[in-house]
């Protein structure tokens, strides 16, 4: 086997890393390079840096990521109407193929023969970086210490840290934090209580949203606009697509919007429940049906909504890279060349609704569909012979089972 001589580490700075990062340096004895991601967690990236200097890291890698995140990942799902069991936004899944191919990037620019990351070897995260890695340089090795490790417990991951002094961060109760992964899409808390859908997630879990009962009483109207399938505005105002996920997340949270308390199936088989919170997701997913709805063909339309699930589903399951997701994208895309316009949403108490939508490549025709006298000719006799035909198949079936 080729000694390891150098690994990069997918690097948060939280519990669980700062072990491994010790653990690496341990087992291999080579230099470990940290990789963070700045995927808009919302929270200051320096003292992951510190951290790791603390650690003897000589090669900190932090990128902002924020813009690519949002326009090459977030957006394209957004275009499918993504909803993996027909509720989650996919916020964990469509991070991680990113992250890792940064970390192949690295790994090459700086001669490592290793990658490593942090997932357990219950989750679906493991899976995740592995396929995205295994598509991008299948040359490059992994390491999974939670598969690795003889730790088997948050009791004795804690046990570790202490005996080699790894500083162990409390939520604001003073309590081990739950398990939390965040970006500008989402965040989501796993652990502890959680772990029994029985019980009620308790109210200091939730931490971009307000409780929609104490959301304020006034609605608020806003207007998206759409370019192609992608925003590109709110209320008028051109923004790049990470500032716009980003005042969207402000909007939608001061309202409670994109809450969601859910029980999933991971990809290896178990079931987990988490709490999600997605509030810019959740009104742009509102906003982009809204400008569909008057932009796609029927057909069409109905065929994304059959092929999103299995879209969503590969994301969850790690295969962005796969040739079947860049396949499902294209026929996606494609359908995306006149969805352009502009919809306004109400938020008020944990919902996001569509009050109107307009757009120069409408399909709509309000001459078509009025019940008064119409400017275009539409000739209601038409709908005889068309009925009739429908019905052919069923009075023959009638017919023969006696009806």
């Amino acid at each position: 086997m080729t000694k390891i001589e150098k690994i990069v580490l997918s690097y948060s700075g939280g519990l669980d890393t700062s072990i491994i990062l010790k653990w690496l340096q341990e087992t291999y004895g080579c230099e470990v390079v940290t990789f963070t991601a700045d995927l808009g967690q919302g929270e200051e990236l320096g003292p992951a840096r510190a951290k790791a200097e603390m650690s003897g890291v000589k090669d900190i890698r932090i990128v902002d990521l924020r813009e690519e995140f949002v326009s090459d990942f977030v957006f394209p799902m957004l275009r499918a109407n993504a909803l993996y069991e027909g509720q989650y936004l996919l916020g964990s899944s469509i991070a991680r193929p990113l992250i890792a191919k940064h970390l192949v990037g690295i790994a090459r620019e700086v001669g490592a023969h290793a990658v490593a990351h942090g997932a357990t070897g219950k989750g679906n995260d493991q899976v995740r970086f592995e396929l995205a890695v295994n598509a991008l340089d299948p040359s490059i090795k992994i390491i999974a210490p939670w598969r690795q490790w003889n730790i088997r417990s948050r009791m004795q991951l804690l046990e570790y840290a202490e005996q080699h002094h790894i500083l162990v961060p409390s939520d604001k109760r003073g309590e081990a934090p739950f398990s939390i992964d965040a970006n500008l899409l989402h965040t989501s808390t796993e652990g502890k209580i959680l772990e029994n859908p029985a019980e009620v997630a308790p109210d200091h879990v939730y931490q971009r949203t307000v409780d929609p009962v104490d959301a304020p009483d006034t609605p608020e109207i806003i207007t998206i606009g759409f370019e192609r399938g992608d925003p590109v505005s709110v209320n008028g105002k051109a923004m790049t697509p990470a500032a716009l996920l980003t005042g969207l997340n402000g909007l939608g949270g001061r309202h409670g919007v994109g809450r969601l308390d859910l029980v999933e199936n991971r990809f290896i088989g178990m079931k987990s429940r988490g709490i999600y919170e997605t509030p810019g997701g959740t009104i742009l997913l509102a906003a982009h049906r809204g400008i569909e709805s008057i932009t796609l063909d029927r057909a069409a339309a109905h065929l994304k909504d059959e092929i999103m699930p299995r879209y969503a589903e590969l994301i969850y399951n790690g295969f962005w890279f796969a040739p079947e997701r860049e396949m499902l994208q294209a026929l996606i895309d494609h359908s995306q060349t006149f969805v352009s316009g502009e919809v306004a949403i109400r938020l008020y108490k944990g919902s996001a609704s569509v009050i109107s939508r307009t757009s120069p490549c409408s399909l709509y025709s309000a001459d078509l569909v009025t019940f008064e006298e119409s400017a275009i000719a539409y000739d209601h006799h038409d709908a005889e012979g068309f009925i009739r035909l429908n019905g052919l198949r069923l009075r023959r079936w009638a017919a023969r089972n006696g009806r």
